[in-house]
């Protein structure tokens, strides 16, 4: 059996545990230093993926964005920017979005609904690819896994983090705390409600705490906890 990639969940929260505000414009968490950290993160994974809803609200490039890095890649014979992912229920992908215009390969995980709806849209801007009348996180590492990927970046929001990490398939979370309350009601979140492995019984090992200016990295371990 294909082996499944190492799943890394990348964000950046207030001190509320908000990943955005309620306005229009994106809400910058991080400083420059952390933004670069995060660009060597991208340039150290295969893969990078997003949730069509973070696409449509934060319309990313989602790219490698030093030059160096991208070098360094192609040095060691891999392609210039990882491959970009999103995953869909709905099928809501519009083509003008940015995402599909810039940086190498784009893939796309969706339902059968959801397939129906982009029919012909991205044709020639990425692969679609079906996972049944459900999306289905577990199949999505697998597919990955088969086509070589060893190293999977996610970079949310937060449907997709609670999806990842409530069926058990995160190892690792990159966890930037920023120096910001948000305090407004419907603002997105870095987790939703769900049932999460070992519930309030189970804590994380804590692999590392590190200060970048004025942010806090955490790094926590999902699949081993304090007794390990």
């Amino acid at each position: 059996m294909t082996a499944r990639p190492h799943v890394l969940l990348s964000v950046a929260a207030s001190v509320d545990g908000c990943i955005d505000d309620t306005h229009p414009d994106r809400l910058l968490l991080s400083n420059a230093q952390d933004f670069d950290r995060v660009d060597q993160v991208r340039a150290d994974s295969d893969a990078i993926l997003i949730g069509a809803e973070t696409m449509r609200r934060d319309n990313p490039r989602l790219l490698v964005n030093s030059g160096l890095r991208r070098a360094d890649r192609e040095a060691r014979g891999l392609p210039a920017y990882p491959l970009k992912v999103t995953i869909t229920a709905s099928g809501d992908l519009d083509p003008d979005l940015k995402f599909w215009h810039h940086g190498g390969d784009k893939l796309v995980y969706t339902t059968d609904t959801g397939a129906r709806k982009i029919g012909s849209t991205l044709d020639g801007l990425a692969e679609v690819v079906t996972l049944g009348p459900d999306l289905d996180f577990a199949a999505v590492l697998d597919d990955l896994g088969g086509r070589g990927v060893g190293r999977l970046m996610v970079e949310g929001g937060q449907r997709i983090h609670t999806g990842f990490l409530s069926a058990g398939l995160v190892d690792e979370i990159h966890l930037a705390i920023a120096p910001l309350v948000v305090g407004q009601t419907g603002a997105p979140r870095f987790l939703g409600a769900a049932d999460y492995p070992g519930g309030t019984t189970r804590r994380m090992a804590l692999a590392g705490v590190q200060q970048i200016q004025d942010v806090v990295l955490l790094r926590y371990l999902p699949k081993q906890d304090t007794a390990s």
